[in-house]
Formats: C-alpha cells, structure tokens, sequence
C-alpha cells in the first residue's frame, strides 16, 4: 500500500482523525478529547481504533495536527513518536500556507480556524466565510486574494444548550433536533425551537454583516463545517455549502503544500 497520512483535529471536546490513501479519505473517527490523558493512554485508543479496522500503525508515513488544546500537544506529539514513529507536523500560525493573516496577534488565531480558511480558500477560489460548529461557533472570512481576514466567535450550539441546563433548574437537557414547529407546544420542543432557529437566525445575522465588511468584486462562498453543520445549514437562508471533513481536508492539502516546498 502506497503512504497513508494521518490527519488530527484537536478541538476542545471531540478530536477527529482522519486517514487519507492519496487524496481520498478512507477512515476517520470522532473521539472525546480529554486534557489529562496520557501519552499511553492515548497511544492505546488509538492503536484499538486502527486494530479495529485492520490498519497498523506502521502503514502511517506522516502525521499532520490542527490543536487549540495546548496541554494535549505534548501527549500528542510523543504518541505518535513511540507507537507510530513517526515526527507529527502541527499546523500554527507559523506555518507557510501562502496565506496572509491580516489579525492584530497571529498567534491568538486557532489553528483549526486557520486550516479551515486555507481548505475553503483551495476549494472555491473565491472569497469565503467558514462557520465551523464545534464547542464555539466561528466565523472566518478569507479574502478573494486569499488572504485570513480575521472573524467572529459564537457560544457553541452544544455549549448554549449546557449552559441553559445548568441555570435554570425545571430546564432538562434535551437533544439538538430540529421540531416540527417554530412555537413549541411543551418544554422539550420550545427548548429545541430556541436552540435551533435560535441558531440559524444567529449564524444568518453574522453572516450577512460579514458579507456587508467584505470587500471584493466577485462572489462569496459560504460554507458551514462541524457536527451540526447540516442541521443549521438546512433552514439557513447564507449557507451555500457543507463540509463535513472541511478541516481534515485542509490539512491534507496544508501536508502537501509541505511536501512540494521541501522538493522545491
């Protein structure tokens, strides 16, 4: 078989990994992330996960991470040195993607939100806003020269809903599904109404001022991202476009822009 590449996510609650056989993605999974997990403990549940699906550890040839978990990067790094051997790459804002950060600290921008502007910026071509759903609900605009523009961050639809649970005390925790009605006939439902329409009135109201700040001659594409983007995305009015492995993709494309350079 010929060089598998091992893509990671690390975001605040879930990582995904995705296992990539040229440009086409042939595995992937969702995992809880946990900032005191242990190098072995880690190396563990992964290696299960690759035993499961008949992959070793040696058929991986390089290793790409996205992390806004610094007190993971540790762990993460030296597990893929012990039980892969392999050298992880992190993707940061020290990176070479050929794309300006226009951002008063670099640094202070997410990996993750970097990847996905660099991914929507390869696929359309044109200037764009990610709306990724994860723990936070983010914003990233991308100029039509391909330059990071800078965006908004949002509390999280799950992290809302948490919140909601947690304050008030006749309020039970219920699923993110979208309802049959926009007024609720009981407690769940009405919970549901706010959460979801609550959400796609929240995503379409920042995506249109953000339109309204983009300065640019051709077209904006929008694309959502994340767990839970298909459920917004389908009675959102701005959403043109989702992308589940939006983020796993991009640093696929990131690992071989890398490539090409050290060839250079």
């Amino acid at each position: 078989m010929s060089e598998l590449l091992l893509v990671v996510d690390v975001g605040n609650s879930h990582t995904v990994l995705g296992l990539y056989h040229e440009d086409t993605l042939t595995e992937h999974w969702r995992i809880a992330t946990d900032a005191k997990t242990t190098t072995d403990e880690l190396g563990v549940l992964l290696l299960s996960l690759f035993s499961a699906h008949g992959i070793s550890a040696k058929d991986v040839s390089a290793v790409v991470c996205a992390s806004v978990v610094p007190p993971l990067m540790h762990a993460t790094r030296r597990v893929f040195r012990r039980y892969f051997d392999v050298d992880p790459v992190f993707v940061s804002a020290d990176t070479d993607l050929g794309m300006p950060i226009h951002c008063d600290n670099p640094q202070e921008v997410g990996a993750d939100r970097l990847v996905n502007a660099f991914a929507a910026y390869a696929r359309y071509g044109t200037a764009a806003v990610v709306v990724d759903f994860g723990t936070a609900t983010t914003f990233d605009v991308v100029s039509e020269a391909g330059a990071y523009e800078g965006g908004v961050i949002a509390p999280g639809l799950g992290t809302s809903l948490d919140a909601l649970f947690v304050r008030a005390a006749k309020l039970p925790r219920v699923e993110i599904a979208k309802p049959k009605a926009a007024i609720g006939k009981n407690t769940v439902s009405s919970m549901q109404s706010g959460i979801v329409y609550g959400y796609v009135g929240l995503v379409d109201g920042l995506v249109t001022r953000v339109l309204g700040e983009i300065e640019t001659k051709g077209p904006v594409t929008v694309v959502a991202t994340g767990g839970l983007a298909g459920l917004i995305a389908a009675e959102s009015a701005t959403i043109a476009h989702v992308e589940p492995f939006l983020t796993l993709d991009g640093l696929r494309l990131i690992y071989l822009r890398s490539r090409c350079d050290r060839r250079d």
